[in-house]
């Protein structure tokens, strides 16, 4: 039986060997009416403190293409609340986030949608320059969105969305408090885990300036549009541009005055150039690749 103080939401939270950082997310989680805990078959102890918390756990299987983890939940798990909250092992829902979703949740008339910013820590510290923290839509209504359909993945690529963003059926409104986005796994699993990304985002953007099209289906890059619709168009342009590496550097540590966070923040927007020097790499491999392939194809 559903507690009277719990708020109508599903709360849909992937994981994969989260053990150091799933006890601080899923402490935070009290008010939520359901917490499903997406697995991928975790090594640690990220299943047994998952239910210890009182989560329901489920594994997921990655065979491939679309859907990945969350849309795949979306798409088989029996949601019944009329919200469901898109959460990563890595952040937590202050008190003063909840009490915003509590007032949206109930409004028969509000957005289907909404946004929220994910508060970027860093080395201990919350970084408040640096335009780090990216708004995403997490909160949707059930069945009124979907994640994108970028191009299709291989079996052994990454199981979960990770820069794709969730196209909305209906309005899309904004949440003004932030979520607390801290990985506790340390610097070497991060980076570790962003050269993965880079691959991934490599391939996406070589398709894109091959094809002209991101995927089947994706947000529209506006400029004039919502939080998730002008960082696509933002991106569309970029990734044309030489020395992006160092745009983005000069972008975070000049513009946004990320120099103003200290060595911390220093040390951000380096790996964040880095980042994108892998990414533009990668595409050129890919770029060689795809030509000794046409090469091979016509001297057949």
């Amino acid at each position: 039986m559903q507690e009277p103080s719990k708020l109508p939401v599903t709360i849909l939270l992937a994981a994969k060997n989260e053990a150091v950082n799933l006890p601080r997310c899923l402490g935070a989680l009290g008010p939520a009416q359901r917490v499903i805990v997406l697995d991928s078959h975790s090594t640690d102890a990220t299943a047994e403190i998952a239910r210890a918390h009182g989560a329901e756990v489920v594994q997921f299987d990655y065979h491939g293409g679309y859907p990945k983890k969350r849309q795949w939940a979306l798409e088989q798990l029996p949601i019944e609340t009329p919200w469901v909250f898109f959460l990563d092992a890595d952040e937590v829902v202050p008190d003063a986030l909840w009490q915003e979703i509590a007032t949206v949740v109930w409004q028969p008339d509000g957005c289907e949608a909404y946004l929220i910013r994910k508060g970027f820590h860093f080395l201990g510290r919350r970084l408040r320059y640096g335009g780090f923290s990216h708004a995403a839509v997490l909160l949707l209504r059930t069945g009124k969105g979907h994640f994108e359909h970028l191009f299709d993945d291989a079996a052994d690529s990454l199981d979960m969305e990770i820069h794709e963003r969730v196209v909305v059926q209906g309005r899309v409104g904004s949440l003004k408090t932030s979520l607390i986005h801290e990985d506790f796994k340390g610097l070497e699993a991060y980076i570790t885990r962003h050269n993965k990304y880079s691959t991934w985002e490599a391939r996406v953007r070589h398709r894109y300036l091959t094809t002209g099209r991101y995927g089947e289906t994706t947000i529209a890059p506006r400029l004039l549009g919502n939080a998730q619709e002008r960082r696509r168009f933002l991106k569309a342009l970029i990734i044309r541009l030489p020395f992006e590496q160092h745009l983005w550097f000069l972008y975070h540590y000049v513009a946004r005055l990320g120099f103003l966070e200290g060595q911390p923040g220093l040390i951000a927007c380096q790996i964040r150039s880095s980042y994108i020097a892998q990414v533009r790499a990668k595409m050129v491999e890919l770029k060689l690749q795809a030509a000794q392939a046409q090469r091979q194809a016509l001297t057949r």
